[in-house]
């Protein structure tokens, strides 16, 4: 049995429009890559970090505390070193915090012969989530997991349920260089909302998930839309409606934020309006002083992998 493994721990998008905290998907082309090391001496240890400025200490880094909610569990006769090539920036809205909680545990499952399945990792990973987001949520963990759509049934227990994806489903994510911290951004929430916008609301969520499974993209349009998250949260990222407007006129499926921001993704059909929609997405922040970044992705249905 190997002593140490190299990952890649994927980017996701969360939320997907109308799905709050309950709906994910997982991208290709961005994420964080990870070692994972068995040490003879016991306990877990984070040994270096490259690409941002997180903290070395186990306690007070996601991957350490989600590494020690699953080492406390399994009672391993050995111990973890850990180091992290962070890609993802922190307070992104891609799954930063995730994926280093992912990136984790999946690494010393593997290394422990893979005792625990995808839905105990996702709940081991929601203990390090909890300390970036002060709350347990799975919605960008469980898509970096099981890879592809993921919906979020249940976090006690937690139940997660995998979502086919149609083939030729393209995001483009175009991240303003600004920060949103996901604590911060959840409380800006109202504590209640009309009936008739959860009713609104929950009935987009149905219906996506159903377009999902037969691959109907004009359903999967319809279905798209935030009308309780959204009115609230956009007033932190500049240009926002106006990035909405071209991308849709562009050719988006949809257009929403993900996770709480700043970044915000579409969902389109086929990779040539996926590239009309970054064109046009990139047009409105190129006019301002927000730096930003931008890429397409195909939907990465595998999630995290072991890499050379």
């Amino acid at each position: 049995m190997k002593n140490e493994i190299r990952i890649f721990s994927p980017a996701t998008v969360a939320n997907v429009a109308c799905g709050f905290d309950v709906l994910g998907f997982c991208l290709d082309s961005q994420g964080d890559e990870m070692v994972i090391r068995k040490t003879k001496e016991k306990g877990i240890k984070i040994t270096y970090i490259e690409g941002y400025d997180l903290p070395y200490e186990t306690d007070k880094n996601v991957a350490g505390v989600a590494a020690l909610a699953m080492y406390e569990n399994a009672k391993p006769d050995c111990g973890f070193e850990i180091e992290i090539y962070k890609r993802i920036k922190p307070g992104s809205g891609i799954g930063s915090s995730a994926a280093s909680a992912v990136g984790s545990v999946f690494g010393m499952n593997e290394l422990l012969g893979k005792p625990y399945n995808k839905t105990q990792l996702t709940y081991f990973a929601m203990k390090g989530e909890a300390l970036a987001s002060k709350s347990e949520h799975a919605d960008n963990l469980a898509p970096a997991i099981f890879g592809g759509f993921t919906l979020v049934k249940s976090t006690l227990p937690l139940d997660i349920l995998q979502i086919p994806t149609p083939t030729e489903l393209y995001a483009t994510i175009i991240h303003p260089q600004i920060e949103i911290k996901t604590s911060e951004a959840r409380e800006i929430l109202p504590k209640n909302i009309p009936l008739k916008d959860a009713i609104a609301q929950w009935a987009n969520v149905g219906s996506l998930v159903h377009a999902l499974h037969i691959s109907d993209y004009k359903l999967i349009h319809r279905s798209l839309q935030d009308i309780i998250v959204e009115p609230y949260r956009k007033q932190l990222i500049p240009h926002f409606d106006d990035v909405k407007f071209s991308a849709m006129e562009a050719g988006a499926l949809g257009c929403a934020i993900s996770g709480s921001g700043p970044s915000i993704f579409t969902l389109n059909k086929g990779i040539e309006i996926a590239k009309n929609v970054k064109d046009a997405m990139s047009l409105i922040y190129s006019k301002t002083n927000i730096d930003f970044d931008i890429h397409i992705s195909k939907i990465n249905t595998q999630g995290i992998k072991i890499i050379n």
